[in-house]
C-alpha cells in the first residue's frame, strides 16, 4: 500500500519528519546535552581548538580532563555539528562549536556556565511549580532565584557575564537601525553590566546615562563601563527599582519586567512615574510572544520564567494592559532582527 504524507486537520500537507517517537526521544535526552555542552564551556575546550585540528590527547591535557572521557564527549557532540572528527584520535572546531569559545566577540560560554549552574537544578521542581504556583527555585533554593543569586559575589558576577553575552551576540543586528527616544539622560533600570547601556549611548556623545541595578551587582558594571571607554558618561547608582529609581528622561529596561508577576511590573513602573522627568518615555527591550503555533524564542524562555520567577513572556495585548495599568500609554513596537522588539511608551498624564 502506497503511505501518503500527512496531513494537518485543515487538509495541507505536513512535512515530512522522523517517526514522532525518535522525535521525542531526542527532546528528551536534551538534558543530557546540555550537561555534555557545559563540559565543554567549564573546560573551555573550544578555546584551545582555535588554533586548528588537535588529537584529543593533546587537548584533554591542555583541559585537564581524562583522555578517554573527553573523547567520548566529543564524539557525542560531534554528529551535533559542535565538532569535526578527521579520524577518532583528532578533533577540530565547527562554526557552531565555535560559540563556546572566549576568543569569539558572540561568544555564549558565559551563557551556558549561568544556564548550568543556576538554571538546571532548578527546573528539576517545575512539576511543583505547575501543582502548587510556587516558583521552582523559590522550592529548591528556599529563597526567591534573585535573593539567591545576589547573595553569592561570584552568581552574582556569573549573571553579568552570562546577561552580556546573551544580548552579544545580537547586539549589533539587535540595535541597527535604532535611536532611543529624545531626552538628555537615559536611565537603565535593572542594567546589569551596563554592556546595554553602553552600545545604546555609543554613537549619541551628547546624552549621558545612569545605569541602576543592585549594589551586589554593581563591582562588575563599573568595570565594563570602564572597558567600554563610557565611564565620563554613565554614573553609577544602586538602589532598588521597587523602591525607587533615578529621574532622567528616557528609561529603559532590557529584559527586566518578563521576571515579575503584573502586580510587581506596576509597582516597577510606578516608581519610573513617580521620578520621571515630564515628558519622559519609557523603552521595554522584551520579547513579543506572537499568536498561534509560529515558533519564538519567547515560547521557551516563558518555561524559564515559569521555573525561575513569577514572570512571564507577554504579547502585544498584554504589553498594553501592564502599560495602561501603571499610566503608561503604548506608542509602538519595534521588531528586531532577533527575537526581542523595542516597546515604547509615554506616561498617561
Amino acid at each position: 500500500m502506497q503511505k501518503t504524507q500527512p496531513q494537518y486537520t485543515d487538509g495541507t500537507e505536513a512535512p515530512h519528519e522522523p517517526p514522532p517517537s525518535l522525535q521525542m526521544l531526542q527532546l528528551l535526552a536534551g538534558f543530557q546535552i546540555s550537561q555534555a555542552l557545559y563540559v565543554i564551556a567549564k573546560l573551555d575546550v573550544a578555546s584551545q581548538l582555535e588554533d586548528g585540528p588537535i588529537a584529543v590527547a593533546e587537548l584533554a591535557a591542555r583541559c585537564g580532563a581524562r583522555p578517554e572521557m573527553l573523547r567520548r564527549i566529543v564524539r557525542s557532540l560531534a554528529p551535533l555539528g559542535i565538532f569535526h572528527q578527521p579520524n577518532e584520535d583528532m578533533v577540530e572546531l565547527t562554526p557552531l562549536g565555535a560559540t563556546l569559545s572566549t576568543r569569539r566577540p558572540d561568544s555564549l560560554r558565559d551563557v551556558a556556565l549561568y544556564w548550568m549552574e543556576t538554571h538546571y537544578l532548578p527546573f528539576s521542581e517545575i512539576l511543583h511549580t505547575v501543582h502548587t504556583g510556587e516558583p521552582a527555585a523559590q522550592h529548591y533554593f528556599g529563597k526567591p532565584f534573585f535573593d539567591w543569586i545576589v547573595a553569592d559575589p561570584r552568581m552574582a558576577e556569573l549573571q553579568n557575564r552570562g546577561m552580556a553575552g546573551l544580548v552579544g551576540g545580537m547586539r549589533d543586528r539587535m540595535f541597527h537601525g535604532y535611536r532611543l527616544p529624545a531626552g538628555d539622560v537615559v536611565a537603565d533600570i535593572g542594567g546589569a553590566d551596563g554592556t546595554i547601556l553602553s552600545r545604546l549611548l555609543a554613537s549619541e556623545p551628547a546624552r549621558r546615562g545612569i545605569l541602576f541595578d543592585l549594589p551586589e551587582i554593581l563591582p562588575g558594571a563599573r568595570k565594563k563601563i570602564e572597558e567600554c571607554g563610557m565611564a565620563e558618561r554613565i554614573d553609577v547608582v544602586a538602589g532598588d527599582f521597587f523602591v525607587s529609581v533615578p529621574s532622567a528622561d528616557v528609561y529603559v529596561m532590557a529584559a527586566i519586567l518578563h521576571d515579575w508577576d503584573d502586580a510587581s511590573c506596576v509597582r516597577i513602573l510606578e516608581s519610573v512615574k513617580e521620578s520621571a522627568a515630564p515628558g519622559a518615555r519609557l523603552v521595554v527591550i522584551e520579547g513579543v510572544v506572537p499568536p498561534g503555533d509560529e515558533p519564538h524564542a519567547t515560547k521557551l524562555i516563558d518555561l524559564t520564567m515559569l521555573a525561575l520567577t513569577t514572570g512571564k513572556e507577554r504579547d502585544a495585548a498584554e504589553w498594553q494592559e501592564l502599560f495602561s495599568s501603571a499610566g503608561f500609554i503604548l506608542d509602538r513596537i519595534v521588531p528586531t532582527a532577533d527575537d526581542y522588539s523595542f516597546i515604547e511608551a509615554h506616561l498617561g498624564r
